[in-house]
């Protein structure tokens, strides 16, 4: 069941590496305007960090130490409302969500062993749903590693039970948002009402609630960057949908792209007409991209031999970031190109996208089958362009 496993960690997908993302997060001399304080039980002389995502990857915002009995104070300035995390020690799964707003003070609850699982956040008006979202997904996971490790079980019917076990957190999400669509914890509960394996048995309806959330948010938070990502899955979902509906229009032939690799010899995307390719953009200082590397590694490894491969395209400007970051992903395929432009690329134009990473799939003739997809529908159409 390669694709079922259901983590709280994608919540963070949502966030893309924009043309127009902040290029500096300095606060050290801005006034302090959150802080969080409690205690962790058993995180004795603990480092403890409030961090960001960027397209440069995890900032670091404010971090503390916890005395010997694990209470912690720890203090700082945010730009504005956004989803970050509150990391504790060295193991990065040792992370929960906030969705922190300026002049928050917030109080934090939690054992060691679960940090990540069983916190108790309180303190501003988004945290008593988090604090309930995270509890009721803590009994979807078991349920669904017992269900993984239940070798019983058919395939086919480990989806239909997956959908099962998660229709309560999904009911929650979906109550919690509708509620108060304003409220800052919905950029977390949105994960409930995407369609992370496809939209097989994905419910439409779930895109109503999405743009209630989103009208709200251009309301309460114009400026924020979760507002403008929000807005661009919203119309990825859509696109996605009507493609998989089969209401688009008809497929186009992919422009060319004649761009060097890092030795500097050219490699057009015409050459590997006979293959099913998958054009991806990406940089090695987007850190959405970067996460989503070792999903691109899987599945090349897995369709290679099926006539299946990734066309490459960096929006890099250092030659050597760009160079390391294939060799520390192990992005093994050879067909890297990049014309070191970023954002000033003509591709960006050409091919219509405003965040990294962005995909486009096309068949063995060229034409363009698929764009922006993810995880499960991905494979699947890959699968389906492999079989014609």
């Amino acid at each position: 069941m390669r694709n079922l496993f259901y983590c709280f960690t994608i919540m963070l997908l949502i966030v893309s590496c924009s043309d127009s993302d902040d290029k500096g997060n300095d606060t050290s001399n801005l006034p302090v305007n959150f802080s969080i304080q409690g205690e962790i039980l058993g995180a004795a002389n603990q480092q403890v960090y409030v961090e960001a995502q960027s397209a440069r990857g995890v900032i670091k915002i404010a971090e503390s130490l916890t005395e010997v009995d694990g209470t912690f104070q720890i203090k700082g300035n945010i730009k504005g409302f956004g989803l970050y995390q509150l990391r504790v020690g060295k193991d990065q799964v040792k992370s929960v969500p906030l969705t922190l707003c300026p002049n928050d003070k917030i109080r934090v609850s939690a054992n060691y062993a679960t940090f990540e699982q069983l916190p108790k956040i309180s303190g501003a008006k988004w945290t008593s749903a988090i604090t309930k979202y995270m509890q009721i997904f803590n009994a979807f996971a078991y349920k669904q590693m017992n269900l993984i490790n239940d070798k019983s079980i058919k395939e086919e019917d480990k989806i239909k039970q997956f959908f099962e076990i998660k229709k309560p957190l999904d009911a929650y999400a979906k109550s919690e948002m509708l509620k108060e669509p304003s409220n800052p914890a919905n950029i977390v509960l949105t994960t409930s009402m995407t369609p992370a394996m496809g939209f097989e048995n994905w419910d439409v309806e779930n895109l109503e609630v999405l743009n209630k959330v989103l009208i709200a948010y251009k309301s309460s938070y114009p400026r924020s960057p979760i507002t403008r990502s929000l807005a661009m899955q919203i119309e990825q979902i859509k696109s996605a949908y009507a493609e998989f509906k089969g209401t688009n229009s008809v497929s186009q032939e992919v422009p060319e792209i004649n761009l060097p690799d890092p030795s500097g010899k050219l490699i057009s995307l015409s050459s590997l007409r006979g293959k099913v390719v998958l054009i991806d953009f990406w940089a090695s200082w987007c850190g959405p991209c970067r996460q989503s590397n070792p999903h691109l590694v899987d599945l090349y490894n897995r369709f290679k031999s099926q006539n299946f491969t990734i066309y490459s395209v960096s929006l890099d400007k250092d030659k050597e970031a760009w160079k390391r970051a294939i060799k520390s992903d192990g992005l093994v395929w050879s067909t890297h190109v990049s014309d070191l432009l970023q954002w000033d690329t003509p591709l960006v134009k050409q091919f219509g996208f405003n965040s990294i990473p962005f995909t486009v799939l096309i068949d063995a003739k060229g034409m363009v089958i698929g764009k922006n997809l993810q995880g499960e529908m991905l494979e699947q159409k890959i699968i389906n362009a492999l079989k014609k």
